[in-house]
């Protein structure tokens, strides 16, 4: 009790100024890739729960091993549409200022957001697909605002697609 008012008449004496930053920690750090990467492994579990076989019966063998892959796939598949939203949430909100950001560039953070709940959402390859497209013009204009030349080149992954990498 002595100690609590001992702290509250010193934070009345002196209180505690605010204080802002760039972001949490002010490193400078940004990269579109692990964005990219998730958009592409909603691609690839998409494509996985797509080609799943039904169980070849209604034995609990059978019926466990479908469903266990099933649940594997969707889990994957929802995890890295959410890793898309937060990636792209901390890309756009500390990386991109007002003289830094290109034009369009809330309308795409928005776009990328939808497309992630979507493709969470559902099977849905042509949403999983927009979100790879969407992910990799994000990445142009990223690098962009950087100054750093990008070009496109295959995934040499299981779902094919493209990412968007810089140039040298």
């Amino acid at each position: 009790m002595l100690v609590n008012r001992a702290f509250a008449l010193l934070n009345r004496i002196l209180p505690a100024e605010e204080a802002s930053a760039h972001c949490d920690i002010p490193c400078g750090i940004y990269d579109p890739h692990l964005m990219q990467l998730a958009a592409l492994t909603c691609v690839r579990m998409n494509q996985l729960i797509n080609d799943l076989a039904p169980p070849a019966s209604m034995e609990k063998a059978d019926r466990d091993k479908y469903m266990h892959a099933l649940v594997r796939y969707t889990d994957v598949k929802e995890e890295h549409a959410e890793l898309v939203k937060r990636e792209v949430r901390i890309i756009w909100g500390d990386f991109f200022k007002a003289d830094n950001s290109p034009p369009g560039i809330a309308e795409q953070v928005d776009m990328i957001l939808k497309l992630a709940s979507k493709s969470r959402q559902n099977v849905d390859m042509d949403a999983a697909q927009q979100l790879l497209a969407e992910t990799n013009s994000f990445a142009e204009a990223f690098w962009k605002a950087k100054g750093v030349e990008t070009k496109r080149q295959p995934s040499n992954q299981a779902a094919g697609g493209e990412y968007v990498v810089p140039a040298n």
